[in-house]
């Protein structure tokens, strides 16, 4: 196996962990990520466990896909989805090195992209 290759899958496995890790969190309704809902005007605790709960399935899939056929829209989806997220603890008042401590969950949805080729057409995105 190639250099290119491995470091591919360490990408991959990087990057399935970390949305494995925060989907069962989201599944199992983390209740500080609950509370962070009303920052946003959900403050009804049952519609924002519905959406965490939504949020874990669609996080535990995207996981599961990059395992089997990483496609850049899905990984530019997650370089968005992992910056949001870690972008979230400081604007419900966690301190901003929170936020840092978390740029690998963009950083390597984002790297794995780039090293896919970042497409130049929407027929590229899909693959």
């Amino acid at each position: 196996m190639n250099n290119r290759k491995i470091i591919e899958w360490v990408l991959k496995i990087a990057v399935a962990g970390e949305f494995i890790g925060h989907g069962v969190f989201a599944l199992q309704g983390k209740k500080a990520w609950v509370d962070w809902f009303s920052t946003f005007g959900i403050s009804d605790v049952g519609t924002a466990t519905q959406f965490l709960f939504l949020i874990g399935i669609i996080d535990l899939t995207l996981a599961i896909l990059i395992l089997i056929r990483p496609i850049r829209i899905v990984l530019l989806w997650m370089a968005f989805w992992g910056f949001w997220t870690a972008l979230v603890r400081p604007l419900v008042g966690e301190p901003v090195w929170d936020f840092v401590e978390r740029w690998a969950n963009w950083g390597a949805p984002l790297a794995l992209l780039l090293l896919m080729g970042f497409p130049k057409t929407i027929k590229e995105w899909l693959k």
